[in-house]
């Protein structure tokens, strides 16, 4: 790895450790681009296996970031096999020397880590080092309360945090937990999706037929276009597969499916009506004037870059947090729709059940429809207020910019 040469005294060096998973890298990338587009003062060198550095060490990236690689200790028929426990596993068991030793390599010193909260041995490498660490989460909000028992630090009046006072103040009341100082400052700093990318274009194509998916996109009616797209990971049967496919063409409503690896078959079932690609830029497709709807496995990334674009939600949520994320857009948020009524049984979504729900979810004329787009819009306006100058995200982003600046290894 090459060293950076010099670097100002102030400088701060950030070493980001993401789970190794999509919905974890690209919202923390993310965050570290926000953060290097700030100041020239702080670096940030991203760490990744050996797979993703291969699937995303192209990626254009600002000049004060850059990538440092483990080892592949993860298994490579763990990365896309169906044993998630075993891949946590791994995550939890193998990384962390590997961690230790870039560590060891880079220059300047590391100032502070930056860690997925789900990679809980960080804490102790930095602790071990002297070494700040910031948990970085991911997820929603609402899926952390869950996780954390903040709804006890709220209903004692200690969340959220007052960052500029009650630091010397400690709590006894959270299940199985002796009496503790209250937890580090808390910045919340979303939508952690890359809206700073809209309006430029992109440096990767994906092609139909030859041609390009945003040129098929411009020649479609407004708002007439279903997105599909179900992550990267986890998956549905095949059988549910063939289903969707067959409701989705029965249904006669324009769609953009991104498939991964199935595209060939299911170009076959869908029908005419639509295009199916094995990638797509996400966030401008779900910006673009003809898309209506978005069929979602409900990942808190495309969660977020659907409410981002007012993109009303047909939720269809497979394992994890996602029955949650399912809960807040069709229970709190109302703007979208179930697909799959019994969240926890094995019963196949039939195809007559798909079809119509597809048609009533896409009639731009139905008054639910319209309140539930009225509603996406809303969030939209949110979502924008938090990015704007002197928003919310930007604010916390600052102030933790501000907080990284003081590390000084304790």
């Amino acid at each position: 790895m090459d060293s950076v040469k010099a670097e100002p005294a102030t400088l701060c060096h950030v070493v980001a450790m993401p789970y190794p998973g999509r919905g974890h890298i690209n919202p923390m990338m993310n965050l570290c681009k926000l953060l290097a587009s700030k100041t020239n003062n702080i670096i940030v060198t991203f760490v990744v296996t050996e797979q993703w550095l291969g699937l995303i060490g192209s990626e254009p990236k600002p000049d004060n970031i850059r990538f440092g690689s483990v080892p592949n200790v993860i298994p490579s028929e763990l990365v896309r096999a169906a044993d998630h426990s075993s891949f946590f596993e791994a995550t939890m068991t193998k990384l962390e020397a590997p961690f230790e030793r870039l560590l060891d390599r880079l220059e300047p010193s590391a100032t502070v880590i930056l860690a997925d909260t789900f990679l809980f041995w960080a804490v102790g490498v930095g602790h071990r080092r002297n070494i700040s660490v910031a948990s970085f989460w991911p997820l929603a909000a609402s899926v952390f309360t869950v996780f954390q028992h903040f709804n006890l630090l709220s209903q004692n009046g200690h969340f959220p945090l007052d960052i500029s006072g009650k630091g010397d103040e400690r709590i006894d009341y959270i299940p199985g937990i002796s009496s503790i100082q209250l937890p580090m400052s808390i910045y919340t700093i979303g939508p952690t999706i890359p809206y700073f990318n809209l309006g430029e274009n992109s440096s990767i194509s994906s092609n139909h037929n030859d041609l390009n998916y945003l040129e098929w996109l411009d020649c479609q009616p407004r708002n007439s276009v279903l997105y599909i797209s179900m992550g990267s990971f986890l998956s549905v049967s095949s059988a549910q597969m063939d289903e969707i496919a067959i409701g989705l063409r029965d249904s006669e409503v324009r769609f953009m499916w991104v498939a991964r690896d199935e595209t060939c078959r299911l170009k076959e079932v869908c029908g005419d009506m639509g295009l199916v690609v094995p990638w797509c830029d996400q966030l401008k497709v779900l910006s673009h004037s003809s898309i209506g709807g978005f069929w979602t496995h409900c990942g808190w990334s495309s969660t977020q870059e659907g409410m981002f674009c007012s993109v009303p939600l047909l939720t269809f949520p497979i394992a994890v947090d996602q029955n949650q994320n399912s809960k807040l857009i069709v229970e709190d948020w109302k703007i979208g729709w179930r697909v799959k009524q019994d969240v926890r049984g094995e019963s196949l979504v039939t195809r007559e059940e798909i079809a119509r729900l597809i048609q009533k979810f896409m009639n731009l004329e139905s008054d639910d429809v319209k309140e539930m787009r009225r509603r996406a819009n809303e969030l939209q306006q949110i979502c924008q207020r938090a990015i704007a100058k002197k928003g919310s995200s930007e604010t916390n982003i600052n102030a933790f910019i501000k907080h990284l600046s003081k590390c000084d290894g304790r």
